[in-house]
């Protein structure tokens, strides 16, 4: 399945000796990773060709004559299209050519050389644990060395990634953004300043029962166990009163087993929480809390009546989402097509965690898709290799799923059309 790719804005400028160049800004997941030229993009399209061939989608042509503007929108809306088809290859980013591609991006977009430094990343109970890095160091080679440090065991790094997080003072946490494989966190924390985000390990997958394979390591229990007390802390789940009486006595034994045993029952347990948010369900401008995990979009909408109605939107009913940036103080809108009792409607979420509920979405599928053909969980991108090498899967057959990124409202994905982007530059952007 595709990155979050989209190229928002394009910035004309004018070299030493009067000519006139392009400059794109690549965002990732609603958030700039780097700035780059067309020659630059198309010399690293060069470089993936010699490596990997035909595998490589079609690159933007070159224009010879001058650019008019529509000409300059058709450019940018197919690099970015190219982004998104690349990434599909788990194969290509995976490879050195296109991680040391995005790594000088980042490091020259941001003026940060390579160098010596050090990165804190905190764990779910507020701790921190200090690494000694370099600046252009990916995000997984970062979790490689955090392992290490913890003590845990290497072939269970793949249920854990990094995730941008923020605290509140009224005591909410918010997850930004999970962090791509080939991220430089050190440098995309400075770019993320103002929002004053931290970089912060949490588990990643959406099926609570896969607790059970980490249980043996102390280092991933000690993990799920942290994780596990700040959801019940924040309030991301929602324990009866008899649960919560359990669950306090076995934290005071200090019984970390027995707790993540009980806590699995718990509503909402290894859910994503995002932050409050509007729907258009079942009435226009609701309030709701959306919760992502175990297969399901759950929303806890409030009605105008002040009733709280809560909804269920079960992944294997649902067909496609979009995720379409509004241009209105970084709003995004969610919206997925869904079949209620056999019919098919669009239901649209408004909320700045747009892109976090589409990787959940991705997460689910996948591992629904693996679950289908009775296979140990893997790494995301086997799972990816095993799909696109088996078209027997019984989900496939069942449903098709894609997602797309829209960066203005007045263009739409039908529901029947392939994965797209659709993008207008204004004028002053050029």
């Amino acid at each position: 399945m595709k990155l979050h790719f989209s190229i928002p804005a394009a910035e004309e400028l004018r070299e030493g000796r009067g000519g006139r160049y392009v400059v794109y800004s690549l965002f990732l997941e609603g958030f700039l990773l780097g700035k780059a030229r067309y020659r630059q993009l198309r010399r690293w399209d060069e470089q993936l060709r010699q490596v990997f061939g035909r595998a490589v989608p079609a690159f933007p042509p070159k224009f010879y004559l001058a650019m008019t503007k529509s000409m300059a929108d058709e450019r940018r809306s197919q690099l970015e299209q190219y982004l998104q088809n690349v990434t599909l290859d788990a194969n290509i980013t995976k490879s050195d050519v296109f991680i040391n591609f995005f790594r000088k991006l980042q490091l020259a977009t941001f003026k940060i050389q390579t160098q010596r430094a050090f990165l804190d990343v905190y764990l779910a109970d507020g701790s921190s644990i200090t690494l000694d890095i370099q600046t252009s160091d990916t995000a997984e080679r970062i979790l490689q060395v955090m392992s290490c440090k913890m003590g845990l065991a290497r072939e269970l790094i793949k249920y854990f990634t990094f995730f941008f997080i923020q605290d509140h003072d009224d005591g909410a946490l918010s997850v930004v953004k999970k962090v791509a494989e080939f991220e430089l966190p050190y440098v995309s924390l400075q770019s993320m300043k103002e929002l004053d985000c931290k970089l912060g390990i949490r588990k990643w997958y959406m099926d609570p029962s896969l607790d059970t394979l980490l249980t043996d390591c102390k280092a991933s229990m000690n993990l799920l166990y942290m994780q596990a007390i700040q959801e019940v802390k924040r309030n991301w789940v929602k324990p009866t009163e008899g649960q919560m009486q359990e669950l306090e006595f076995l934290q005071k034994k200090a019984n970390k087993a027995k707790f993540l045993e009980k806590i699995r029952d718990v509503q909402f347990y290894g859910y994503v929480r995002l932050d409050p948010c509007i729907c258009d369900y079942p009435e226009v401008g609701c309030s709701a809390e959306i919760y992502a995990g175990n297969n399901e979009i759950n929303c806890c909408i409030k009605l105008p009546t002040n009733q709280i109605k809560e909804v269920s939107f079960k992944i294997n009913r649902l067909r496609s989402w979009q995720v379409t940036f509004l241009g209105e103080e970084d709003t995004l809108e969610f919206r997925f097509e869904y079949n209620d009792s056999g019919t098919w409607e669009w239901i649209i979420l408004y909320t700045k965690q747009a892109f976090l509920l589409s990787s959940c979405l991705k997460k689910m599928i996948l591992e629904q898709m693996m679950k289908e053909t009775n296979k140990v969980p893997e790494m995301e991108t086997e799972m990816l290799e095993s799909m696109k090498n088996s078209k027997k899967s019984s989900i496939q057959q069942k449903q098709v799923v894609h997602s797309s990124f829209i960066s203005r409202k007045r263009f739409w994905v039908r529901p029947n059309e392939e994965d797209c982007v659709f993008e207008k530059i204004r004028e002053e952007d050029l």
